[in-house]
């Protein structure tokens, strides 16, 4: 089983409220074969509250995860915050195919919330990665030096002026 550490051995809790904390770096995506982070800070809060029949996991994450931008392929950290909800019940077989709700066998001792982490962390990244310089105009690369260059330039003819061949077919209009 990948990442014994996200192993959260629950058999021995009383019931009520339980904390565990977690620090994720980069070894961690680099388990699930996962390189689109260059490096990554990120704690983990859980919160475990075991129940007489199921186990309520609330997980919380919040760090950087070190990018590539998508325009310049400059490197920058991009703060991220994530949050899930998972419901630990018993039942006769292993059944994970609910977001929300794990179903695991009734002789189990430990949950591994592993997968569920590297899901929600993934998941927060924005789609498009923009390093925060190209928003604010202070980021000085060649990449985007070049596409300035490269940028259609405006034509700024003058508006009104209409062209002469529109011109020739509205005095076949006004000759009636």
């Amino acid at each position: 089983m990948k990442n014994k550490e996200y192993n959260i051995p629950f058999a021995g809790l009383k019931q009520g409220k339980h904390k565990f904390e977690y620090q994720i770096d980069n070894t961690f995506f680099e388990s699930f074969d996962y390189n689109e982070f260059n490096d990554a800070a990120i704690k983990l809060h859980i919160v475990l509250d075991r129940m007489s029949t199921v186990l309520e996991l609330e997980m919380k994450a919040k760090g950087t995860v070190n990018l590539y931008c998508d325009l310049t392929n400059e490197p920058f950290d991009q703060k991220i915050e994530a949050s899930l909800k998972l419901l630990v019940k018993f039942g006769e077989v292993y059944n994970d195919e609910d977001d929300e709700i794990l179903i695991i066998p009734h002789g189990e001792h430990q949950v591994n919330i592993a997968q569920y982490v590297y899901e929600m962390i993934v998941l927060s990244v924005p789609s498009k990665r923009i390093h925060p310089g190209v928003l604010d105009g202070t980021l000085n690369s060649e990449a985007l030096k070049r596409l300035e260059e490269l940028q259609p330039k405006e034509n700024k003819k003058d508006k009104n002026k209409i062209d002469p061949r529109w011109e020739a077919l509205k005095k076949l209009l006004t000759d009636k």
